[in-house]
């Protein structure tokens, strides 16, 4: 089944955590194919809706990207109730769960934090999800539970959970690992783990991209506020790494791909022959450096990048690349973009938009 069609049998989709990056660009791909898209979000890491609007600003936008009109409600995914009243309310048929805190660095320095919101919410949304017979469910994993790799571009075949070097990642193993002894009690629980790392890039229309909440920790984000004068330089973690320029190499992928690969995930769901919870790698299998990454946006932007090397970060790791092979295969998807239409589409939202969603 090609990923820019709907799944037969599937009309409405719950996302969780569809205010946040990855989450909105996935509700275009959905709305696009025919989906009624339910949404959920309790803005730790979003901006709420401003003067007046039920919407948050991503998601007014979404709608004027798609023409198409989405369900939003704020909940917290700790919240038993609210989310037992959300399914009496819609008949849903999957769910795409993206909601949890998601910086290394934070998870280091947080890490109660990270384990309740992110394996307490998604026990408590498999719960509910339980209670009322929706066994269908798209994981937004990481990467990071590899741990330091010992091979790459990394399979799934990789072991996971030995050598993870923060809270995060912990947190993602440990919600796999639940939701892998879950699907053992019930051949009724279909269940696709997504693993991939460095989301970057843009809706092509520049309309949606990322807008982290205060200073990013994530790379992308950071060079381009630089870029529009935000901030003053992008610190490089470490340039003694053995890598080719010193500094750490990194999967980027780009949010529309990774986009159509949850949307990909769908399908396996519906599959008669699927029972159980899989892993696939939503990868590219190409690294690229830090400077790598920052030479390419200068170029995007026709600007250099202030940078400096500055001392490693707590909880990083040398290289984390992963092979999308699997999914190729199996769900026929493919990473196409590349690193300089990541850069471009960037630049083009930032630049649109040098404050991001705030007005």
């Amino acid at each position: 089944m090609s990923y820019n069609q709907k799944v037969e049998g599937l009309d409405t989709v719950l996302v969780t955590g569809g205010a946040g990056f990855v989450g909105s660009h996935t509700i275009v791909e959905l709305l696009k194919v025919g989906y009624e898209v339910i949404v959920v979000d309790n803005f730790v890491n979003s901006i709420p809706p401003q003067n007046g609007s039920k919407l948050p600003p991503v998601l007014e936008r979404v709608q004027d990207i798609t023409g198409k009109t989405l369900h939003f409600h704020e909940l917290d995914l700790t919240d038993r109730e609210g989310l037992r009243r959300l399914f009496k309310m819609y008949k849903i048929g999957a769910v795409i769960h993206f909601a949890a805190l998601k910086a290394v660095g934070e998870s280091v320095k947080r890490p109660l934090d990270y384990y309740f919101n992110n394996i307490t919410g998604t026990v408590t949304l498999l719960q509910v999800m339980g209670e009322v017979g929706v066994k269908r469910l798209v994981f937004s994993s990481s990467s990071t539970v590899y741990g330091s790799a010992k091979y790459f571009p990394t399979d799934e075949e990789h072991t996971t959970g030995v050598g993870v070097t923060n809270p995060y990642g912990r947190s993602k193993y440990m919600c796999e690992q639940i939701m892998k002894d879950l699907a053992k009690t019930s051949k009724d629980w279909k269940l696709v783990l997504l693993r991939y790392f460095n989301p970057v890039g843009a809706h092509e229309s520049g309309m949606i991209g990322e807008d982290p909440l205060g200073i990013p920790v994530n790379l992308m984000p950071y060079i381009a506020q630089c870029a529009v004068g935000r901030r003053e330089r992008v610190d490089v973690f470490g340039g003694d790494w053995d890598t080719r320029d010193g500094s750490c190499i990194r999967d980027f992928m780009h949010v529309m791909d990774l986009a159509e690969g949850h949307n990909a995930a769908l399908g396996k769901l519906f599959d008669e022959n699927f029972h159980g919870a899989k892993a696939y790698n939503l990868g590219r299998g190409q690294g690229v450096t830090v400077l790598e990454m920052i030479a390419a946006f200068s170029r995007a932007c026709g600007k250099d990048i202030p940078h400096k090397i500055v001392g490693r970060r707590s909880g990083d790791v040398q290289q984390t690349t992963s092979s999308g092979k699997l999914a190729e295969n199996e769900l026929g998807w493919k990473a196409y973009r590349t690193v300089d239409d990541m850069c471009a589409d960037t630049w083009r939202w930032q630049s649109k938009n040098p404050n991001g969603y705030r007005l």
